[in-house]
């Protein structure tokens, strides 16, 4: 009976094999909304002001590291979770496909999600003439815990592996 549980148990990792692959379907989402945005600007890219496009580009760079980070979180959570990804020795097979572990991973997303996080503040900084001063109180607020956080994941993570 033990046996029969853990093996069913054990099985039951396949469930987040469709959750991964999902996630390539937020990541189509996000190429799409990518590529609706350049359309929108390319007819009127010539009367923008510099600060209206510099905020668009902010905007392409939020959306690329969101999709780095669902590929990222992708790949290594279906490898560190579900099974090894048996690619062909042809195959280009991504550098730090295999050498994250789920600590790692967790690291490198808290990196990301900082680094996201500086890029809106940014974008708020640049807008601010529209946006209250409280509003951009709770958005620095919110910045600061996303990098204590994640400094304090990274010390720990350091600490434990000493």
């Amino acid at each position: 009976m033990e046996a029969w549980f853990e093996r069913i148990m054990y099985a039951s990792r396949w469930i987040m094999a469709p959750i991964y692959l999902g996630l390539s379907l937020a990541l189509l989402a996000l190429g799409i909304k990518f590529f609706q945005e350049i359309w929108h600007i390319i007819p009127i890219i010539f009367s923008m002001k510099e600060i209206e496009l510099v905020l668009v580009v902010l905007s392409l760079i939020d959306i690329t590291l969101v999709g780095g980070l669902i590929v990222m979180v992708m790949f290594s959570g279906y490898e560190n979770f579900v099974s090894r990804l048996d690619l062909e020795d042809n195959d280009e097979k991504l550098g730090w496909l295999g050498k994250l572990d789920a600590g790692s991973l967790k690291n490198k997303v808290a990196a990301s999600i900082v680094a996201i996080s500086s890029i809106h503040l940014l974008k708020v900084f640049m807008n601010t003439e529209n946006i209250s001063n409280d509003k951009i109180k709770w958005y620095l607020l919110m910045h600061i815990t996303f990098v204590l956080s994640a400094f304090a994941m990274g010390y720990l993570d350091k600490l434990l592996r000493k």
